[in-house]
């Protein structure tokens, strides 16, 4: 039998090996990235990260779960996009928010972020090249669609690259007890998710709205007898205590984030395509319009309206379809659509991811 000495000889050996195979995986990377840049092409590829990811995920790894197999090797990725030139990736800020946390799951922790205090900052900085892309939200599992980002979405000239899935947890942080606390901050958004726990646990308290979950951990840092709600990495950030965790009303809580840039993904072979459209003011135009998708037996996971602001009464239709543009069921469909709709824009094609 083994002792401890000899087997944590075999896991400094083993290290080592890893060591070594991280440092040949990134001499490969560098050579790929010269070949990305004699071809004109992007260095980050959505459709190859999850790729990768999916295949990783078929080699059997009994004692590692799923999810921390994907967590270390966004950071051996994250590793890999930091080579040379780190991308910048701008975000929804302040630190600590939930978009935050999407953009560093899906681009690690190795690049360098950029916070921006409004959704049309995120895109401004890219379309500016200040950042390589963005991460903004763009729609909740309960509480809908984040309609700034569909607004800015019809008349920048960016295109949706990747998507982010996250659960969302809502936590309660405070410098003090819950007995001390007389008021709670937190975003109008997450006071509504996380109502029937408040009015249980602090049916009296004042609740007061704040611009963002982070900005409200600031003011509780600083605040006495005061708690907010927010991330966990707040907690770590402005140095809170947790008093309760996962406070949300639903445990089906998802968020979906957005990554935009200048340039759209390839295929992956399970991908999803947004676009906006609007209609010719007749009968039936958005019967005609959607049977498209019937004829070409493509699936719409989602649409719905916005208002066009330049008319009154006059609408965009926002929908998601599987399928990528370079699929040919899916680039006739959309040439049908074209002929029949008055404006048609191509938001993105992407991997769905897992």
């Amino acid at each position: 039998m083994e002792n401890l000495k000899s087997l944590r000889q075999r896991i400094d050996r083993l290290d080592s090996e890893i060591v070594s195979s991280l440092n040949k995986r990134l001499e490969i990377t560098l050579k790929i990235r010269k070949i990305k840049k004699n071809l004109g092409k992007g260095i980050y590829s959505p459709e190859r990260e999850v790729e990768l990811i999916r295949r990783l995920k078929q080699i059997k790894h009994p004692l590692l779960s799923d999810s921390a197999l994907e967590a270390i090797y966004r950071e051996i990725m994250s590793s890999s996009l930091a080579l040379e030139k780190p991308l910048r990736i701008a975000y929804l800020g302040p630190e600590a928010t939930f978009t935050h946390l999407a953009a560093i799951k899906r681009f690690g922790s190795q690049l360098e972020y950029l916070a921006c205090g409004s959704i049309a900052d995120v895109f401004k900085e890219v379309e500016r090249a200040n950042a390589d892309y963005g991460v903004v939200p763009v729609e909740n599992s309960i509480e809908g669609a984040v309609t700034h980002t569909m607004d800015m979405l019809v008349d920048a000239e960016l295109k949706i690259c990747a998507q982010i899935v996250m659960n969302v947890s809502h936590n309660l942080l405070s410098r003090h007890s819950k007995e001390n606390i007389k008021r709670i901050y937190s975003n109008p958004q997450v006071f509504a998710q996380c109502r029937l726990w408040l009015q249980k646990n602090f049916p009296h308290i004042e609740l007061i709205d704040s611009a963002s979950t982070t900005r409200a951990a600031q003011i509780v840092q600083k605040e006495k007898n005061s708690a907010c709600i927010a991330s966990i990495l707040a907690s770590t950030v402005y140095k809170l205590k947790i008093i309760a965790q996962s406070i949300e009303d639903s445990p089906n809580n998802i968020t979906r984030f957005l990554v935009i840039g200048n340039t759209s993904a390839g295929a992956s072979g399970r991908d999803r395509t947004s676009i906006v459209f609007s209609i010719k003011d007749k009968v039936g135009a958005l019967y005609d319009l959607l049977s498209s998708f019937k004829k070409y037996r493509i699936n719409l996971t989602r649409i719905e309206s916005r208002p066009s602001k330049k008319k009154a009464w006059d609408y965009y239709f926002f929908a998601d379809l599987e399928g990528h543009i370079q699929d040919k069921n899916v680039s006739r469909a959309l040439a049908e659509l074209e002929r029949q709709a008055k404006y048609l824009k191509v938001l993105g094609s992407y991997p769905q991811g897992e």
